[in-house]
């Protein structure tokens, strides 16, 4: 591992979410069901655990009956400078693609470059980098 990776609870989502996920940044997409986790506390069929890892890491499982689903307020994930200019732009408009764009990627009064996006299942998104 390489640092902090978000875990997410989604609302029977997560498989739907990951391979989004995996659309937009790339990566290897790792799925197991309840039933493989010999879990019973939800159907079967839905994700135990999943994993994204890549460029861009992120753990998600589908909520149990009593988990609370993602609902992300007051925080966003930060992809500032993690990857060269063309990609971070890929992925800006990628991620805002059934989202919301909240700020649209722009140049900086101070020189950089950032937007916010909120992507369709509501994971909220600081991308920039700085012009070479």
């Amino acid at each position: 591992m390489s640092g902090l990776v978000p875990y997410l609870f989604f609302p029977g989502t997560a498989a739907e979410a990951l391979t989004f996920y995996q659309g937009v940044f790339g990566g290897e997409l790792q799925l197991f069901t309840y039933e493989q986790f010999g879990r019973t506390d939800g159907p079967g069929d839905a994700i135990a655990h999943g994993a994204l890892n890549g460029a861009v890491q992120v753990f998600a499982s589908d909520a149990a009956g009593d988990e609370d689903a993602v609902h992300i307020v007051g925080a966003m994930f930060s992809l500032l400078g993690t990857a060269d200019a063309e990609t971070l732009q890929q992925w800006f408009a990628a991620l805002g693609e059934g989202g919301t764009i909240t700020d649209g990627l722009q140049k900086r009064p101070w020189g950089d470059y950032d937007g916010q996006v909120t992507d369709r299942y509501g994971i909220r998104w600081l991308i920039g980098y700085q012009e070479s």
